[in-house]
């Protein structure tokens, strides 16, 4: 069962970078978007704003573990082939290289090629910042911190709990992301009823995105050529000053490999809101490290899936 699990995560992981996402096929995240969504319409009012999200959290992870568990089950039962081939789709689904890459080549194209209205409009697409007065190095920064926070989000993350658990554990981290995404701000109608669900995310990216940083640092190129342990070093530091307990892991590793700063000041609905720089300053970004982001992740996460297999390999062999 351990060499089919990890034949499963090979092909989805394969699967989500060539083919990624059909753009007509239904999402489950869209889905459980709609019942925390209206779940929150119900719950997220009176007293006990803190409790009733723990509900949620609850309900939310629960269902969408068991649902999915329910169907691996299932397909497993009916023959071994059939149980790899659903496992496969449910984790490819669940990964975000190629979507995420493609977000970030329609930021790049029209701001490689001078077209900076197209690329502010296109950044607006995949953050929450204001963009409609972004400059060009502002705009390859949202993309760049974007691509490079979700390098754990979209792809890591998710991969490391399909290696634990397979796909149900694969989609209870997606449906905790979920949450998080959308009731765990600070803000006065969430701050109580999306606690549990900021820090049940918090916990669970906290190996995974440390363990990506590290690789990162490790197995990727260094743009300027600044010795190992003085960015190893940099890294540590920097994460720590990042806002996010795990975002910083992976902006601060992507900063001092390209040679560049990210942090700074941000506008949300016209408030500003100024995180601490991080990074060595070296090179203004630009267009071209949008690309150079967009490679980072690739081969972050394949060194990241390439780890997991051999340690499920060896796991398999003393078994």
């Amino acid at each position: 069962m351990m060499l089919a699990h990890l034949t499963a995560v090979a092909i989805g992981f394969w699967l989500d970078r060539i083919i990624g996402d059909p753009p007509k096929w239904p999402h489950p995240v869209r889905w459980i978007g709609t019942f925390i969504a209206k779940m929150t319409t119900i719950l997220n009012k009176g007293r006990h704003r803190v409790w009733k999200g723990a509900l949620l959290l609850f309900l939310t992870s629960t269902i969408v573990f068991s649902i999915v568990y329910v169907v691996m089950a299932y397909s497993y039962s009916l023959h071994l082939f059939i149980g790899i081939a659903m496992e496969s789709t449910l984790i490819a689904i669940g990964l975000a290289q190629k979507s995420l890459r493609d977000a970030a080549f329609e930021v790049y194209k029209p701001l490689a090629g001078g077209d900076v209205e197209t690329a502010r409009t296109k950044l607006s697409w995949i953050v929450g910042r204001d963009t409609a007065q972004l400059s060009e190095s502002e705009i390859a920064r949202g993309a760049v911190e974007t691509v490079s926070e979700n390098t754990a989000d979209g792809v890591t993350s998710p991969l490391f709990f399909a290696f634990l658990f397979g796909a149900p554990g694969l989609w209870l981290y997606k449906a905790v992301n979920t949450l998080d995404s959308m009731i765990g701000y600070q803000d006065e109608r969430f701050e109580k009823f999306g606690k549990f669900s900021a820090r049940a995310d918090d916990v669970l990216n906290f190996i995974p995105a440390r363990m990506t940083g590290l690789i990162i640092i490790l197995g990727t190129p260094n743009a300027w050529g600044i010795s190992l342990v003085q960015r190893f070093s940099s890294w540590k530091r920097d994460a720590r000053r990042h806002a996010s307990p795990n975002s910083g892991f992976l902006e601060a590793a992507t900063a001092w490999q390209l040679g560049v700063t990210l942090g700074g000041t941000n506008t949300y609905r016209g408030q500003v809101s100024t995180r601490p720089e991080i990074g060595p300053s070296h090179m203004p970004l630009r267009a071209i490290h949008i690309k150079s982001v967009i490679r980072e992740m690739h081969r972050a996460s394949f060194i990241f899936w390439i780890l997991l297999t051999v340690i499920g390999v060896m796991l398999y062999a003393v078994a």
